[in-house]
Parts: C-alpha cells; structure tokens; sequence
C-alpha cells in the first residue's frame, strides 16, 4: 500500500509531465519568479528521437530565454550542416528532387526572425530546457512521480502525487494545474475531456540504428532526410546523432512481416553493417480536445492536439502553448491580469493548432507510398519522363510541408477576448510557405535587426520584455507620448518596458507610432494616440471595462465587450 504523507506542499502552478511543453512551461513561471512544481512518471530518456525539428519560432522563445546558444552548442552535426530533403528511388539509386535550406535553418542572418530553425534530436531539445529550469529557485522538479488525482475548488486544486520507486504519497496544493503530460494524458482522462476528430489515420513504425560510415556510403550527399521510394519499402531514412546513428521511419501497411534488419538494406539499395537499438510504434492522429480548461485546470502540448510529425509542429507548437499560457498564469498570479487573461488561451491557441493540424494532415496524405510511381529506377527514356513527373509532384505537393514561415512565424490570432482589432482586421491567410510580415494586433510583431551581427542586443526581440508590456515607440519624435502610457501602467500596476530603437525603417515596418506589445511577441495594438495606448493595455491585461479608442488615424474595434 501507499505511504501518505499529512503533509502539504503548496505552489503556484503544477505542472504535470516533464517534455517541451512542461519543461518550457516550468521555464516561463520560473523566470517570472513564480513558484512551480514539475512532476513527471516516465524517465525521459533513450534514444527515441521524437520531434528533430526546432523551428524559427521556438529558437526565438529560447533566444528569449538566454538559452538559444547553448541549443545550437549541443547541434549534433552543427548549425553549418545543410539542411536538405532529398527524395530518391533508395540511398544508392537515384535523386528525384531536393529542397534545400528546409525549415530555414541555415545559419545566415535573416530579416523575417531572430533565429534560424535547427535540426537537432528532441531528446538533446529538453536537456537544454531542462538545465535552464534546474537552475531557477522558484521551480521545483519531481521525476518518477505521477499525478494520482486531483480536486479543485474556486481557489486552488489539491493533487495527490506518489513516487514511483518508493510509493510514497504527497499532497500539493496549487493556485493552478496544467496537463502537460501528452498524448494519453492523466490530467485530460480525470476531467472527463474527450479528444474529437479522426483516427487512426495510419499505423507507423520508427526505428533507431546505428549504421558506422553510411553517411559516406552514398552520392545524394548530406541531408537531414532522405524520402525514398521504391516499391520494396517506401520509406524516410534520416541522420539523428553522432556515433553513425540514424532513424528509419515507414508504414506498417507497407513492411508485411519483415524485420527492420531485413527493410533497411532494401531500402538503402546496398547492403552495410548495421544495429537497431530501437523500435518504436506510434499512430497518426487528426484530433483537437473539446475544450483546454475547466477550472483552474488546463491543458497544452499533446494534451490537447494531436496530428502526424510531418511538418515538424508538435513539438515546437507544445512550447508556444507554454508561453502563451505561462505569461497569462502569471500575470493573473502577480495580481495585474483579469480573467479574461485566462478565458484568452483556448481562444487563442485553438486557432493555431487547428490550422496546424489540418497542415499536417494533408502531409501525411503525400507520403512516400502515394508519390511512388512504376518504373522510377527503369533506364532509358521512360524512365526519365516519369521521374520528371514524379519531381514536378514532389516539388508541388511537399513544398508547404519544408517551407513553413506562413505558419511557424505568420500564425495570428483572431477572435480573442484582449486584442484590440482593427477596423475590416482580418489578415489573409497566406499560403504556408508564404510569410509576409504583418503588425496589425494578434500577429507576431514583425522582427527587425537593429545591428550588424547576431549578437544580444542586434535584434528588435531583444528589446521587448518578456516580463510585462513592451510599448514600442517607432520613432523618436513620438517619445513623449509614452509618459502617459507609464503613468497608466503603474496605476494598473502591470510591468511595462519603452523601448526607442530610433530606426528609421520601424515606423514603416509598423505603420504606427507606438506599438503595445505582449510578453510573447503578439502585437497587443497599435496606433498614434497616448490615450488609446493606456485604453488598449487595460484591456489586453484582461480586465473587464469598458472603453474607446480615440485615435483618429487608426481607429480601432475590438473582439471583446468595447463600448
């Protein structure tokens, strides 16, 4: 039997499940100073890679963070390494197309962000993010602990948690609660919520293996994937980490009863020493939660969406959860945000991740056994025409899955109880590999490099606060309008940072004067008035008023209870 504790530990938030998306929650709380707890059952650890793509957006919340550096420091071919997709008949066959530079992670300065995207193991991703939050006071980590139950009140939720190896029980009293903990999450099964959409779309196998000199082996040169198809074992090979490790990813229709030993060779068209040191099964889903709160409960990550890796979102889409959720928490913790702070997550959220689910839906509908045509490998003139076919299919179907800024740097919100909007606001969605830089209020403020360099203090991000507010000023004449914002902000007593870059080429860039900007990039409102600014921050703090926006060159509406 258990051994209970009386005792009970109280905190600010409890996090449950210790991948990117709690490991980044418990880093957003923690750098704001509020106490959190982490628990997590399962030992993190093995060489199941998961998610291999960190994209722009996520490399720019780590560069928020500090942490940036030490991400591309643990890169385990380094951040100069191409990354490629190639598709070809088998390793040793022949090339039908490339993408290069897929995902944005060359290393070369680029306007649109802050930081290029980075292929790199997901288990390498939460050490990083791990050593961060170990080195935060405020947060407390608890692995080979799992959430037995919990119950909640108006004002807090009381957990039981118990420890794995001993079976020790503890009792934790928390403001809120959030089920970071995946796909068959704890926290959504007690809350009765359940998961709405399609699945299974398809039945997958991944495998790890340890291939010495394959990267040598063959002329289709260095790549972060290799998309191969051949009628034997349509399939995708990729380089996971150093040691000659990499990953072989196919559908369990295609493989009939043959083992990853015999697939493998087939598949690179030669034979080589190989080992596999792991299999893992896992199912493609189309699926959103009903809702992601009840309560001061909440959800994020796999938790509440779940759909096929191919795009490379989860992961990244999990983190941004995070700091979505984790600024909100906090901000209605240190006592300056409203309720309908709170009631904005889902709202929020809900718009990307169905977006993102759809994405990666119709990706996974052009897989390697659907662009497999006859005669691919066949000599002579037929076979030259249907490979050119095949590439032009290729280059038309899997353009959006590697060339994603439209959505990994361009997703915006829409309805949302704390945007003041604009008149007739309702952004284009652009295609997902199309990205154009956009400030209106519920997009990502368009970045700008102020400096030469990549260095701290280059970038327009690394001027904002992640603490509170950034009040934007776009030009220097317009400075003294931002006394009055301050004044405002310290009666409502909300963290607020003026930023005065002096560059020319923002007020073009943003089409106003000032720019209120929230702690996770998002435009909050923009305009030339002092007295709209100090309106628009009451409101996207949350709190329930009433107000107008005056400003005569932009005026604005909203989506909330605006008079």
């Amino acid at each position: 039997m258990p051994k209970r504790s009386d005792d009970i530990i109280d905190t600010d938030v409890l996090v449950v499940g210790g991948g990117p998306a709690g490991l980044a929650l418990a880093l957003e709380l923690g750098t704001q100073g509020r106490r959190c707890m982490l628990v997590e059952c399962n030992p993190r650890s093995g060489l199941v890679p998961r998610a291999k793509t960190t994209n722009v957006r996520t490399r720019e919340l780590l560069r928020r963070w500090g942490i940036a550096d030490k991400l591309a420091a643990a890169s385990p071919f380094g951040t100069d390494y191409p990354s490629n997709v190639v598709f070809a008949t088998r390793m040793g066959g022949r090339e039908l197309a490339r993408f290069e530079n897929a995902f944005s992670c060359a290393p070369a300065r680029d306007p649109r962000f802050s930081e290029h995207a980075q292929w790199i193991p997901q288990y390498k991703v939460e050490a990083v993010l791990k050593a961060r939050v170990q080195e935060l006071d405020s947060v407390a980590l608890r692995f080979a602990t799992r959430l037995l139950d919990f119950t909640q009140d108006g004002d807090t939720v009381l957990a039981t948690l118990e420890d794995v190896e001993t079976r020790t029980t503890v009792r934790v009293r928390a403001r809120f609660l959030v089920g970071a903990d995946g796909a068959r999450s704890t926290v959504r099964e007690k809350l009765g919520i359940r998961m709405e959409g399609t699945s299974p779309l398809g039945q997958h196998t991944n495998v790890v293996f340890r291939a010495p000199g394959l990267a040598g082996a063959h002329a289709l040169g260095p790549a972060v994937m290799y998309w191969l198809l051949n009628p034997d074992v349509p399939c995708v090979i990729a380089p996971l980490d150093q040691g000659d490790l990499w990953t072989f990813g196919y559908s369990r229709a295609n493989s009939g009863d043959a083992t990853p030993e015999q697939l493998i060779p087939r598949a690179l068209g030669f034979d080589i020493g190989l080992e596999v040191l792991s299999t893992d099964e896992w199912t493609a889903h189309q699926l959103l939660a009903q809702r992601y709160r009840e309560g001061r409960v909440f959800l994020a990550g796999d938790a509440c969406h779940l759909h096929p890796p191919f795009g490379g979102h989860g992961m990244n889409m999990g983190i941004a959860d995070a700091v979505d959720l984790g600024w909100k928490l906090s901000a209605v913790l240190s006592g300056w945000g409203g309720p309908a702070l709170l009631d904005s997550y889902e709202i929020e959220r809900r718009q990307v991740h169905q977006r993102v689910v759809n994405e990666s839906v119709v990706n996974h509908s052009h897989s390697t056994s659907n662009l497999l045509q006859p005669h691919l490998d066949e000599d002579g003139e037929q076979g030259d025409a249907i490979r050119a076919e095949v590439r032009e299919r290729i280059l038309a179907l899997k353009r959006a899955e590697f060339y994603s800024l439209g959505v990994v740097i361009g997703a915006h919100y829409e309805a949302s109880p704390i945007l003041a909007r604009e008149p007739a606001d309702q952004p284009t969605l652009e295609p997902t590999y199309t990205y154009q830089p956009n400030a209106r209020p519920g997009c990502r403020a368009p970045h700008h490099w102020l400096q030469p360099g990549r260095q701290w203090g280059a970038s327009l991000y690394d001027h904002f606060t992640p603490a509170g507010f950034t009040l934007l000023v776009t030009r220097a004449a317009a400075e003294p309008h931002a006394a009055a914002v301050q004044a405002e902000a310290a009666t409502l007593r909300v963290p607020l940072l003026v930023t005065v870059p002096n560059d020319d080429a923002l007020r073009e860039l943003y089409g106003t004067d000032l720019v209120l900007v929230r702690p996770d990039h998002h435009v909050a409102w923009r305009g030339n008035d002092a007295q709209a600014a100090c309106a628009a921050l009451a409101f996207a703090c949350g709190a329930p008023v009433s107000i107008d926006f005056p400003d005569a060159d932009l005026p604005l509406t909203t989506t909330g209870d605006i008079a």
